[in-house]
């Protein structure tokens, strides 16, 4: 049995009308990380989960999902997945208790095995059970997706923008939960445009653009790439302008900070100082600001 979570080896999916969405992707997902799938609209995120999710028939290629390949065992495959997608979508007059029990039903699981009220107090939404689910708020609706993917007791959990719409505190419970499940040995598969959140919680990150794969790696590996960092000066007087010399990607605000980006690979910050110095500025106050996974991820799919 494969050792990853999810394997995925020339990959392609080529629309009617001749759109390729995939371009041979191979992809490895270790067991047991925290994933980032990451990528610009268009990019071919959501058609590589809806060909895992067997909702989007590829046109070539192969893909496992904990070892059960999704055409030669698609009942195992999709028993090993739990997909929480961008839309919201349950019947809006079933109650969040019946949801999950439908859900259950049609996966298998026998009632005595059913931990739909577990779930639902999981995701704070125990005291909604038996209300219908169109009287659910936006955030409401998002945790009730996340339970619906769980209810069978998946290895591999795969979110899909989860947080899209939702305020800051019910986005904190549900990257606690998360981070609950992934302690407790479920592999996560996060997709995200809050780069923030992709940095903070995932352990290693793929980065689609134009349906291939521009970068797979550590996070840590990944930050460390990029090749531009930040120098904030505070000089010793007032400046109407970015003094020559300093370069073009000098900017000036307040009055007297300066924000000075190079690329760490060819300058230092000794060098920019000096420049700083040669324009007859006197320095106050200095900080440094290094990249982050945004700026990583602007330089790889910057057309």
């Amino acid at each position: 049995m494969s050792q990853s979570a999810i394997a995925i080896r020339g990959l392609e999916k080529t629309y009617a009308g001749g759109k390729r969405a995939l371009k041979g992707i191979d992809l490895d997902i270790p067991r047991g990380s925290m994933f980032g799938l990451l990528g610009p609209n268009g990019a071919g995120k959501s058609t590589m989960i809806n060909i895992l999710a067997g909702l989007v028939n590829k046109t070539g290629g192969s893909a496992d999902i904990w070892g059960f390949d999704i055409d030669a065992h698609p009942r195992n495959a999709k028993r090993s997945i739990g997909i929480v997608p961008q839309e919201l979508v349950f019947d809006a007059f079933f109650t969040p208790f019946e949801t999950l029990e439908l859900q259950a039903g049609l996966f298998g699981v026998p009632k005595s095995e059913r931990r739909t009220m577990e779930l639902l107090e999981a995701v704070h939404l125990a005291d909604k059970a038996h209300v219908y689910s169109r009287t659910l708020s936006g955030g409401m609706k998002r945790r009730l997706l996340v339970a619906k993917a769980l209810i069978h007791n998946p290895p591999v959990l795969v979110l899909d923008e989860p947080t899209a719409g939702v305020d800051i505190e019910l986005r904190q419970q549900l990257w606690d939960y998360v981070r609950t499940l992934h302690t407790g040995g479920t592999t996560v598969v996060l997709t995200t445009h809050y780069l923030e959140e992709a940095e903070a919680l995932c352990d290693r990150i793929a980065i689609v653009n134009q349906g291939e794969i521009v970068a797979n790696d550590f996070t840590s590996v990944l930050l460390s790439t990029a090749g531009d960092k930040k120098l904030i000066v505070t000089v010793d007087r007032d400046l109407a302008e970015v003094p020559a010399g300093l370069g073009d990607r000098a900017e000036l605000k307040n009055g007297r900070i300066l924000t000075l980006t190079y690329d760490k690979r060819t300058r230092n910050a000794g060098q920019v100082l000096a420049a700083v110095a040669a324009a007859g500025l006197g320095v106050i106050d200095v900080s440094t600001q290094e990249a982050d996974l945004e700026d990583v991820f602007l330089e790889l799919t910057r057309a």
